[in-house]
Parts: structure tokens; sequence; C-alpha cells
């Protein structure tokens, strides 16, 4: 660590930067990264040395994301990044970019699922989104299949099937 006298580089700055955002509390992103823009006083150096953060965090989070074009809201995790800045929604079988940044998806288009495990995600998408509903009234849930096996029976692991919910309120 640099003593006090001597100047902190860019790519130090980023990287403290990137870790205030990435240990900012469940819904606290915004004022963290209003808090981190005004330490910096530089939008560039903020925006690039820190834009693998903000898509991380908002991927650890399951930030929810809506657009025209997609039944509900869509968790934005890694399992449903499919590169590109863009992720899918299994529900509505739809692919959108994402801004992680302005928590915004846009640019949605059809998008390819395993039609083999489609039955079996959309049977327990539908058990979920309801129990989803039920305990979370402001709540978003997202269902998907990866990798799925019919080997004689269907065989669900971590590695193969993802769940994940989050309550709206403290986004």
């Amino acid at each position: 660590m640099a003593d006090y006298d001597e100047p902190i580089s860019d790519t130090e700055k980023a990287r403290i930067v990137s870790n205030f955002i990435l240990h900012s509390p469940p819904g606290e992103f915004n004022e963290v990264f209003n808090d981190v823009r005004i330490i910096l006083d530089n939008d560039k150096l903020l925006k690039g040395g820190a834009a693998e953060s903000f898509s991380k965090h908002n991927k650890e989070q399951f930030v929810p994301a809506r657009a025209d074009g997609l039944e509900d809201a869509c968790l934005v995790t890694e399992h449903g990044d499919i590169g590109g800045g863009r992720f899918l929604d299994p529900r509505s079988q739809k692919s959108f970019k994402f801004d992680h940044l302005r928590k915004e998806a846009s640019e949605v288009q059809g998008a390819s699922v395993d039609d083999g495990a489609e039955s079996y995600r959309s049977a327990l998408d539908k058990a979920w989104k309801n129990y989803v509903k039920e305990h979370f009234p402001d709540g978003s849930s997202t269902v998907s299949f990866f990798g799925l096996c019919f080997c004689g029976e269907l065989a669900i692991g971590a590695d193969r099937m993802f769940l994940s919910a989050t309550d709206l309120s403290s986004n």
C-alpha cells in the first residue's frame, strides 16, 4: 500500500472502487456507486475500470430485468448469461441485452431453448413462480435447466438446475 504522501495509481483506484461496488449491500448499489463516484471524481476511470464489477455484482444479487417482450421480470444471473452482454429468459424463450450500470434490458429477441427439457423446466417454473408469488408478493423468479441428461430417468443436480428468487422490495 502506498504511503500517504504517494499518489495512488489509476489501476489501484479502480481496484478499490471495484471492491466497494462488489461488496455493496443488496439494494444499495446506486448509493455506493454515487458515493465512490464523488470520491473518485473521474467518471471515465470509474466506468472503464470498474465495469466488470457492475456485471458481477448484478449477477450475484439476482437483479431483476424488465423489458417489452419479456413475460415477467427475469433475473440476471451467471446462469442466464449467454455472452455478449446478453441474458436468456427461459420463460419467454427470449434473450435480451442488459446494461449493468443503468439496470436496463433492451434488444429483446427470440432465443432457442432445450426443447427436450422445456416441459420439465416449465412445470417447475410454474410451481416455483406460485411459491414466490405467495411468499414474496413483489418477488421475481427464474428457473433454468443446463446440461440436463435423459438417461431413463430425470436427473437433476446442482450443476444441472438453477433456482433463484429475489424479493424486489430491497432492490
